[in-house]
């Protein structure tokens, strides 16, 4: 059964909106938790744009479920990770203009920086995943320094179901897992998943967990975090 993973990163938006203490995405990720998810999501970027340091040392000692920290692989944020000591790290790319990460990390161009970073992190009982674009070139870099779980980016995808033009990116998707899964490393996926576009990926054959942010907090406007949190699972997981 795939798992839900609720990326929490836009509760600390809206904080940042006016630099004082409302909303608490800690007390978000409580409520995530208790709608029943399976992991809660943090994006520490190098500007601090919306989670902080703090946060990340609340969530560290709050979170019951799963911990994941989207990072950089820039030094100071590899600093902030070995320091709290997440259950996982998600290593993305990350540009300071961007609004929201817009493509998956190059492994290949990053190998040996990613090698390193990558045994530093198991040694310490930290897993690993990489966001990155469901490309076999990357799914190979991945595997040959040793990496166990991958997490595809689905923004292509997300944005050509909007156009109801989604079938070549589905099928990329769905082959890349295949074909990582054959590899025998675990596959998540995210990115610009919604209410109408999940059920497709969800149904995917060794898909483990989808990470989900705007959209689920976008529907908590209206009616509620846990309610929110609840729709998107009961869509993740009807049958055929």
């Amino acid at each position: 059964m795939v798992k839900l993973g609720v990326n929490i990163d836009h509760v600390a938006t809206l904080r940042q909106a006016r630099g004082e203490f409302d909303p608490d995405p800690v007390l978000a990720a409580r409520l995530c938790e208790q709608a029943g998810c399976d992991s809660i999501v943090a994006h520490l970027r190098e500007d601090r744009r919306h989670i902080q340091d703090r946060d990340i040392v609340l969530l560290r000692k709050t979170v019951k479920t799963r911990f994941n920290l989207e990072m950089s692989i820039e030094p100071s944020i590899v600093k902030v990770a070995m320091d709290v000591r997440p259950d996982q790290v998600t290593l993305v790319p990350e540009r300071r203009q961007e609004l929201t990460t817009e493509g998956g990390l190059d492994v290949v161009r990053h190998l040996k920086r990613i090698k390193k970073l990558n045994e530093m992190f198991m040694d310490n009982k930290i897993d690993v995943s990489l966001f990155i674009a469901p490309d076999k070139k990357q799914i190979d870099a991945a595997s040959s320094i040793g990496v166990k779980a991958i997490e595809l980016h689905t923004g292509p995808y997300a944005r050509a179901f909007a156009d109801r033009l989604a079938i070549d990116e589905f099928t990329q998707i769905k082959a890349m897992t295949l074909y990582a899964r054959r590899l025998g490393i675990v596959v998540n996926a995210g990115h610009g998943l919604n209410y109408e576009n999940t059920y497709p990926v969800a149904r995917i054959k060794g898909m483990a967990e989808l990470n989900i942010g705007h959209s689920i907090m976008s529907r908590a406007v209206f009616v509620g975090l846990k309610q929110a949190v609840r729709e998107m699972i009961s869509i993740m997981r009807l049958k055929a």
